[in-house]
């Protein structure tokens, strides 16, 4: 019988936990199992109704678009980028990706050097890095600053790096934290005195809960790549379409890029590249706006119900997600912490391990998506204020367990 050899550091990987520990939810719910989605990042709000319509009337359209992407789209983002950061990415040096994860993965590919990752990042940033043979160098951050790294530790971190090409990974509003970077201005200077390169993952910042685009490449426009797509601000995560905007000086970089594209997966499908031409044409600023006020007050809702001497947390500046850590909670690691949550609550997190926390730190991520988001949608331009009733009504899964998860907290 033929074995079939797998290559070391790819045997080593594991299945991404944000997408398994949906599967194991959707496996639990099958069985008659009361789950609380807990644990997967996706939107609950629909597609705005005019993009859904525009993607169903170029449905017809099955020719390949370039490599790179179809122009009509690459000029709308960057108009989008120049209104929101006030730089100009030209649209020859913007690559659409089918989802911004495979934008990273292409970065990480074309890369030689070291990757620096906060140790509060997205789970796919450091199993992408393994892949790509690209080593990673963790940078401590902390409660206080918001879970992201100063600009000392950066400069620390930069020190141990044996490389003279390095890449910083940021991410605001944070996934996992929820949270937003206050020293943008303070990191870009410490970026620029040691010819760092930023990649800024810019897939949250349209849901910032207090509506301010804030974008690093505003102090650091010459060396901060940026990406991101229509997975959370406009609701398609399913449709798989995101984008990398290089700046100039960077073009080379972008070439590499695009021929790693042509030899991968060619072109993001025809129909949804003109679909996103309207989204990100289009005014979408009342869908925003609503979306934004709902994701606010149930992410407040959950920080002030779960917060106690037991449960440190920050409170949620944008996104979906919040990031208790549990005190005096006798377990193995933050992965049985999970686990024993899970089985005990019905409540689904995911592990700190998984973003880059040490394994022996009770801290989960929460996300606090487990609503309908198209009911809540469409009833809020009737509300002025979303007080506690309405995310009784709206949004009664969170509200149930974040119940049974305060609860079962009061045993330690």
């Amino acid at each position: 019988m033929v074995k079939i050899s797998i290559k070391k550091k790819i045997k080593n990987l594991k299945p991404s936990s944000t997408l398994a520990i949906n599967e194991k939810s959707n496996e639990l719910i099958k069985l008659g199992k009361r789950v609380y989605r807990f644990g997967f990042g996706q939107s609950p709000f629909p597609v705005p109704e005019k993009i859904v319509e525009c993607l169903k009337s170029n449905a017809v359209k099955k020719e390949y678009l370039p490599v790179q992407g179809l122009l009509e789209l690459r000029q709308a983002i960057s108009e989008y980028l120049f209104k929101r950061t006030g730089n100009k990415y030209l649209a020859s040096n913007i690559l659409i990706t089918p989802g911004s994860k495979e934008a990273m993965y292409l970065m990480h590919l074309a890369f030689k050097g070291n990757i620096i990752l906060p140790e509060s990042s997205w789970v796919s940033y450091h199993p992408q890095a393994i892949i790509a043979d690209n080593k990673v160098l963790w940078v401590k951050t902390s409660r206080d600053e918001n879970w992201f790294p100063s600009p000392l530790q950066i400069q620390k971190t930069l020190k141990t790096s044996k490389k003279k090409d390095n890449i910083l990974f940021l991410n605001s509003p944070n996934n996992p934290s929820g949270s937003k970077c206050k020293n943008l201005k303070e990191i870009a200077k410490v970026a620029k005195k040691n010819n760092l390169i930023i990649l800024s993952d810019e897939i949250y910042t349209d849901l910032s809960f207090d509506k301010k685009y804030e974008s690093i490449s505003k102090y650091y426009p010459d060396d901060t790549f940026i990406s991101s797509g229509l997975s959370k601000w406009c609701g398609a995560g399913g449709w798989r379409l995101g984008f990398i905007a290089v700046p100039q000086k960077h073009k080379s970089f972008m070439e590499t890029m695009k021929n790693l594209a042509s030899e991968t997966y060619s072109t993001v499908n025809t129909p949804t590249q003109y679909a996103a031409v309207e989204a990100y044409k289009g005014d979408y600023s009342n869908y925003l706006n609503n979306t934004i006020k709902i994701l606010n007050a149930v992410g407040q809702y959950v920080y002030t119900n779960l917060k106690s001497n037991k449960v440190l947390i920050n409170q949620p500046q944008g996104g979906f997600y919040l990031m208790p850590e549990f005190i005096n909670v006798n377990l193995k690691d933050s992965s049985k912490l999970c686990e024993v949550i899970l089985k005990e609550t019905g409540v689904a997190l995911l592990p700190g391990s998984d973003f880059g926390f040490s394994p022996k730190k009770m801290i989960a991520r929460l996300s606090f998506t487990d609503f309908d988001g198209s009911v809540f949608l469409r009833d809020i331009p009737n509300n002025k204020t979303i007080d506690d009733a309405l995310i009784n009504k709206y949004a009664p899964n969170v509200v149930e367990g974040i119940k049974k998860l305060s609860n079962w907290v009061k045993k330690f």
